[in-house]
């Protein structure tokens, strides 16, 4: 019969058993962490190579994701295709109702100005200026919309690159040839070397819309530079005529901010530059020139 026993000896095992179970646990919970990890890791990283991609498909509306490697994202990488398919329709579409609208409102505006011209010769001078500037300012807005609804075409995925010197020397030899632009010295200073990212139509359109601002206003000379300044491509058009004050330097790329009310402009020049430059990744500045008129410069990273 036992009346009693030492207990130290079970209390040291219990206590051995717990430290080893706990510390087993603990080793446990860490690899299951870390396998834990690794499978959430490389669960998601065909997910962050489709958020790479994405960046690509932001940047042009043509370019599309490639075939997924994992057969369980493909479904996503469709849905994504076709958003971006129905965005491309959506955008050929509004280019084709703009290009129709222009084309709807030419033979009005023909109309009118065969109005103009009749109410000229019989002498109603007055109401034929008031619709020659009213036949202006529409022309110029139906212009300027259809360049902002090519916008939507520009790429800035810099696979297309146009040389700037000539197409600066080509916008210039129109201008030339115009009544104001034969009255002007123009000047270019820049390497032959340099190209913009972007189509030639577009490199044209943008240029063309501050080259003519300068023409209307200089009163002698018209200058075109061009140089790269740390990773930078910089192109300033200047002109010696009055220039802007520089509080409305930028009510003058805002769309329609005309700021010679005497002119016949229809104050979308700057605002179509601005849209351009900025779809094509670039910047737009305004400042003065030291010859003495308005300094328009453009900025695009080379690189990228």
């Amino acid at each position: 019969m036992q009346l009693a026993q030492d207990t130290r000896p079970l209390r040291t095992a219990r206590a051995e058993f717990g430290r080893e179970i706990a510390a087993f646990l603990a080793i446990l919970w860490l690899v299951l962490s870390a396998a834990a990890w690794v499978q959430v890791a490389l669960g998601l990283r065909p997910l962050g190579g489709v958020r790479g991609e994405l960046a690509t498909l932001r940047a042009s509306a043509r370019q599309r994701l490639p075939e997924a490697s994992l057969r369980e994202v493909q479904p996503l990488v469709d849905a994504i295709n076709a958003l971006a398919d129905a965005r491309e329709q959506d955008l050929e579409r509004a280019r084709r109702r703009a290009a129709d609208l222009a084309h709807g409102l030419k033979t009005p505006l023909a109309a009118i100005a065969a109005q103009s011209r009749r109410a000229r010769e019989a002498g109603a001078q007055a109401a034929a200026d008031g619709m020659d500037r009213a036949i202006a300012a529409i022309a110029g807005t139906i212009d300027a919309e259809l360049a902002r609804a090519r916008l939507a075409a520009v790429d800035s995925g810099r696979d297309v690159r146009t040389g700037l010197r000539e197409t600066v020397e080509r916008l210039v030899t129109v201008l030339e040839h115009t009544e104001r632009g034969g009255e002007l010295a123009f000047s270019i200073d820049m390497p032959a070397t340099l190209t913009v990212a972007m189509p030639a139509e577009h490199l044209s359109e943008l240029l063309g819309a501050v080259l003519e601002n300068a023409v209307r206003h200089a009163r002698r000379q018209v200058r075109v530079s061009a140089a790269t300044e740390d990773g930078t491509l910089v192109v300033a058009v200047e002109d010696d005529g009055p220039g802007i004050a520089s509080e409305q330097m930028r009510a003058a790329l805002a769309r329609g901010g005309r700021l010679d009310e005497s002119g016949s402009g229809t104050g979308l020049g700057l605002a179509i530059a601005r849209e351009l430059a900025e779809a094509t990744g670039g910047s737009i500045e305004l400042g003065g020139s030291t010859l003495g008129g308005l300094l328009v410069t453009f900025r695009w990273p080379t690189s990228g």
